[in-house]
């Protein structure tokens, strides 16, 4: 079975996503509740709901077009992609800017928050492009006269 682009990206942010939920499962259970006032601080906590949620919608957008076809609707996928999308930014940017540039000297947790920061930002980017792929398919299949098949435009055989 030949994997397509699509599928490509979905492993390498499937890769990514284990990894994220590592550092970010991290972070949360590090932070101590006492210095942070009874509990680990948002950017943390939204970060990993952004991983779980992005699981979540992974396994729906890469296994239910292949195992469930008639579940799958491509309008719901781009609404879902796109706030996806959206979630990541907002999580990646609000992690990097409670941290701040730190000078983490070996410190790990610093540089596990670095980390996180990083590839928040790797996802982010890989959803923006899946976004912007299942936005011109849904284009392409959907009501824009410009793209639409023209009667008699349709040549079969060689």
């Amino acid at each position: 079975m030949a994997m397509g682009i699509i599928s490509i990206v979905h492993a390498v942010l499937a890769l990514f996503l284990i990894i994220e939920l590592g550092l970010t499962a991290y972070l949360v259970d590090v932070t101590n509740p006492d210095r942070w006032g009874g509990g680990s601080p948002p950017q943390y906590a939204f970060l990993l709901f952004c991983v779980v949620w992005s699981i979540v919608m992974l396994l729906y957008l890469a296994l239910t077009p292949l195992f469930a076809p008639r579940i799958y609707h491509s309008m719901a996928a781009l609404a879902i992609l796109a706030l996806t999308t959206l979630f990541w930014f907002a999580g990646a940017t609000a992690l990097a800017a409670h941290i701040g540039v730190p000078r983490c000297h070996g410190w790990t947790f610093c540089q596990c928050a670095q980390a996180a920061v990083a590839f928040g930002y790797f996802i982010w980017a890989i959803f923006t492009g899946l976004t912007i792929m299942e936005a011109l398919a849904f284009m392409r299949s959907r009501g824009h006269s410009a793209h639409a098949d023209k009667a008699g435009a349709h040549h079969f055989g060689a």
